[in-house]
């Protein structure tokens, strides 16, 4: 039997972020809570992207990219000198905006392909294939074509492919950035309620434009925004129900009213 990892609480402190010479985050500090969805809302270009990037590393992958503060997962720095940033990304995933399987392998060979990248051992790889395709909520979908290509799925089973082969690394955290915008409503709310599955074992979080997605998935959200002339940084943060409906801030309220963004 496949055990589940402990969900974990992360925290960004004094997050900054710069391009080259172009700040485009400041002082960004929010924490995750184990076992709840936060989303991060807010129009394009206000960094939100870039921020859910600073949580696994993944913005060290862009020559350019610069920060600083910390990011700590369950009590320890990401960024300390002593961390791994393979094993930070083993243990904190992510999911893309598009579908992104392997094209040249199969289904199966998808789900095993970051354990074996990683060069981690596979004890038993039809259990952990079954278990994780399960929590993607495609199991009953795939069970009977495991060895077809993944490309031979439709969209929104890509991107459930995809959560099924971050779920086969164990992660204590999943990040997902907009992975619904590409999908149809039906993919749409097949991801949504495999969300909500996952929070019962995981810690998530979720970049969305869709405001009534992240009143649907969510605990909590956080509402970024890059005004003229400034980085991007956190204008509200709080439950869900309090962003939407009773918000501190006026930029708040015309946001999610949609007077802009």
């Amino acid at each position: 039997m496949i055990t589940l990892p402990t969900a974990s609480t992360l925290s960004a402190e004094n997050i900054s972020v710069w391009f080259g010479q172009r700040q485009v985050l400041e002082n960004v500090n929010l924490t995750f809570p184990a076992n709840q969805v936060t989303a991060l809302i807010g129009p394009s270009g206000c960094g939100k992207s870039t921020f859910l990037r600073t949580l696994n590393r993944m913005h060290e992958l862009i020559p350019s990219a610069g920060l600083a503060g910390s990011v700590f997962l369950d009590g320890q720095d990401i960024y300390g000198p002593e961390a791994d940033a393979v094993d930070v990304r083993i243990n904190i995933g992510m999911v893309f905006q598009k579908p992104n399987p392997f094209p040249t392998m199969s289904i199966k060979e998808n789900i095993l392909s970051g354990l074996k990248l990683s060069g981690r051992k596979i004890d038993n790889a039809d259990e952990l294939v079954e278990t994780s395709l399960r929590r993607a909520s495609i199991w009953n979908e795939v069970k009977d074509r495991l060895g077809d290509q993944a490309l031979s799925l439709s969209g929104g089973q890509q991107q459930r492919l995809c959560i099924a082969r971050s779920l086969a690394m164990n992660p204590k955290v999943l990040l997902m950035d907009e992975p619904c915008s590409a999908l149809d409503p039906g993919s749409t709310r097949r991801i949504e309620e495999t969300i909500s599955e996952l929070s019962e074992s995981m810690t998530i979080v979720i970049v969305t434009h869709n405001m009534q997605q992240a009143q649907r998935v969510s605990d909590q959200t956080a509402f970024f925004l890059a005004e003229e002339g400034t980085p991007g940084g956190v204008v509200e943060f709080g439950r869900t129900e309090d962003v939407f409906n009773t918000p501190v801030d006026l930029r708040t309220n015309d946001y999610v009213n949609g007077h802009f963004g």
